[in-house]
C-alpha cells in the first residue's frame, strides 16, 4: 500500500454500529462488563480507547512499524523512553538538540543518575569517541532544531548495534512522509505529533513507534501506569489531520525548497540552513535517506546585531512569530529566545545556534505571498537599522 493510501486507510475501519466512515469519537472514561473480566477488549479509557488505537495503528503503520503508542504530548513520548532506562546509564545525543528534549534531559532526568552526552551527530566519529560500557540509548535528531544537521541514520544504527545501545530517532522534522527511520535500522521513533502529523496548530500530542515487541510491552506498561495518554478528541483531529499529510508535505516541500533559494540569493542574508543545497553538511546523506527536504529553514541576516532580528521577527504580515512548527500556516521563531531559550547560551553558540538566527517553518499558503512577506521584512528592518 502507498504511502497516500495509508495516510487515509490504513488502521481505520468504517464504524461496525452504524457505518460511519470516520472512526467515531469514543468520549468515555470506562466500558461495561458482563461479568468481572468479561468485556469486548476495554475496561478503562487510560489503558485503552478505540479512537485512540486507530490512531496508533495509522501512524504506526505510516512509520512501517508494528507498534504505535501515542502520548499527551511529545515530550510525554521522550519522557516515556527515558524511563527504560537507570541509574548509571548514559544517552549520546546531538550538540543542536531542541530545547524542551535538553531540558528534560538535564534538569529532569539527570538528577536521577542518568548521564548525558551532546556531541556533533553529524560526524559519526565524535559518536563513536563518546561511546562508553554504560551507553544504552543513543538519541538523534535528523534534521535537527534548529540548524538543520543531518544526522546518517543508518551509521548511527550500526554505531549503536556494536555499543548494545538503543537507537531512537526524533523523526519530527521529516515525518513520515520523508523519512522513515525503522526501515534504516532504528529501534524507536518518536514523534511531537503536534507538529506535521496534525498539522493544522490545534492539538498537542507525541507518539512512538517501534517493531520490538519487547519495547513495545514495556512502553505501554509506563503509558498505562504514568497516564500521559491523549484523549479521544485529539485523536480523531490528528487522525482527520493525517490524512491530508502527504498532500501537505508536498507544499511545504515546494514552498520550502523556493523560500530556501530566494533567502540564499538575497543580498542580506548570511547564511541560510536547509539541507537541499549541494553545499549542506551531509546533504548526499539527506539525498539518500530523505525523499525531499522538507519545510524547516533557518537563516542568519548579514548584519547579525540581535535587534535587527527582533525587528525583522516582528515586522512579518503572513509569517506569524509562535512557538512550534509544522502546521499549514506558516510561522516564524527566534529559538535563542523561544524553544533552546533552556541551553546554555555558550552550548547554543557552539552548536551554530547564534542569538541572531531566525527559523521559519513554510506552511502551504502561495510561495508568492510568503516570499514578498519575507521580502518586506527583512528589507524594512535590515535597512532601517543598518545605515
Amino acid at each position: 500500500m502507498k504511502f497516500g493510501t495509508k495516510a487515509i486507510h490504513a488502521g481505520v475501519h468504517p464504524d461496525p454500529t452504524t457505518g460511519a466512515i470516520m472512526t467515531p469519537i469514543y468520549q468515555t472514561s470506562t466500558y461495561v462488563q458482563t461479568r468481572p473480566g468479561e468485556h469486548q477488549g476495554y475496561e478503562y479509557a487510560r489503558t485503552q480507547n478505540p479512537t485512540r488505537d486507530a490512531l496508533q495503528n495509522n501512524i504506526a503503520s505510516l512509520e512501517n512499524g508494528k507498534h504505535g503508542l501515542c502520548f499527551s504530548s511529545g515530550l510525554g513520548a521522550t519522557d516515556a523512553i527515558l524511563k527504560t532506562l537507570r541509574p548509571g546509564d548514559e544517552v549520546i545525543s546531538t550538540h543542536d538538540l531542541y530545547g524542551g528534549s535538553y531540558r528534560i534531559f538535564t534538569k529532569v532526568f539527570e538528577p536521577y543518575g542518568i548521564k548525558f552526552k551532546f556531541v556533533d551527530m553529524q560526524r559519526v566519529r565524535e559518536v563513536e569517541k563518546a561511546i562508553t560500557p554504560n551507553t544504552k540509548m543513543i538519541w538523534v535528531e535528523t534534521p535537527t532544531n534548529p540548524t538543520m544537521s543531518i544526522v546518517d541514520i543508518s551509521a548511527m544504527a550500526r554505531v549503536a548495534k556494536t555499543a548494545g545501545a538503543t537507537l531512537v530517532v526524533d523523526n519530527t522534522f521529516s515525518s513520515p512522509y520523508l523519512q522513515n527511520p525503522l526501515d534504516l535500522g532504528a529501534d524507536i521513533v518518536v514523534h511531537s505529533v503536534t507538529k506535521y502529523l496534525a498539522g493544522h496548530s490545534d492539538v498537542v500530542m507525541g507518539a512512538i513507534i517501534t517493531n520490538d515487541d519487547e519495547y513495545a510491552e514495556q512502553l505501554a506498561f509506563i503509558q498505562n501506569s504514568c497516564g500521559a495518554v491523549p484523549g479521544p478528541q485529539d485523536c480523531f483531529l490528528v487522525l482527520r489531520g493525517i490524512k491530508t499529510l502527504h498532500l501537505r508535505m508536498q507544499r511545504h516541500c515546494e514552498n520550502g525548497k523556493r523560500i530556501a533559494h530566494f533567502l540564499k540569493s538575497h543580498p542580506k542574508v548570511h547564511k541560510v540552513y536547509w539541507p537541499g543545497f549541494d553545499d549542506h553538511l551531509n546533504h548526499d546523506v539527506a539525498a539518500r535517506q530523505m525523499r525531499d527536504y522538507g519545510g524547516m529553514i533557518s537563516f542568519t541576516l548579514l548584519d547579525d546585531r540581535l535587534e535587527v532580528a527582533m525587528d525583522v521577527l516582528s515586522s512579518f504580515k503572513i509569517f506569524s512569530l509562535a512557538e512550534s512548527l509544522g502546521g499549514v500556516e506558516s510561522l516564524v521563531g527566534h529559538p535563542a529566545s523561544m524553544t533552546h531559550a533552556s541551553i546554555p547560551r555558550e552550548q547554543r553558540l557552539e552548536s551554530g545556534l547564534t542569538d541572531s538566527l531566525i527559523r521559519l517553518s513554510v506552511g502551504i499558503e502561495d510561495a508568492e505571498d510568503l516570499i514578498s512577506d519575507l521580502e518586506q521584512a527583512i528589507n524594512q528592518k535590515v535597512e532601517e537599522l543598518s545605515y
